[in-house]
């Protein structure tokens, strides 16, 4: 269904999701925005006093950080996904900002700022907290289910709530 949200107009497609190596460039996008909010979650995850390597959702292995990917899931629609509609839908990247190297698709050096750039204003647009009731930036939401995950666990607070934007 992701495809049906970019513009078909633009020179940039999506048929299916295909990683390790991204295929194509909105594959590339993906992997690059769920790469960054993951490092992101495992910040926040670390600031509260938690391991991002133990989680709950996602399998545990060396190196990958399963509680900063099961807290990623919350997000990963609201941020990367959006971001990755916004460039391309607007056309702030088109095909001309993509090297093709040995069947991998990726973003050249140039090119990958203006994503950052775009990810960084996501991750610092300030909405209203559904839980606690008061503006946030994305980057302090992403804190503050850390620290909610941290009171459950704890027995602090029964139940964690989940991040739900409506």
């Amino acid at each position: 269904m992701f495809g049906r949200l970019l513009r078909a107009d633009g020179s940039l497609r999506f048929d299916q999701r295909n990683r390790r190596p991204p295929r194509d460039s909105v594959n590339a996008l993906l992997s690059y925005a769920y790469t960054l909010l993951m490092h992101s979650c495992a910040g926040a995850l670390q600031a509260c006093g938690l391991d991002p390597y133990i989680g709950f959702l996602h399998s545990a292995q060396y190196g990958k950080p399963a509680l900063a990917l099961d807290l990623m899931e919350e997000f990963r629609a609201i941020i990367a996904d959006s971001v990755v509609l916004t460039v391309v839908n607007n056309r702030v990247l088109t095909d001309d900002d993509f090297i093709e190297e040995f069947g991998a698709v990726r973003l050249k050096n140039e090119s990958r700022r203006r994503f950052l750039e775009k990810f960084e204003e996501r991750m610092e647009t300030e909405i209203h907290h559904p839980i606690f009731e008061y503006r946030a930036t994305y980057r302090r939401c992403l804190e503050l289910q850390a620290r909610l995950l941290a009171r459950a666990l704890e027995g602090e607070i029964a139940d964690y709530p989940p991040f739900c934007v409506r």
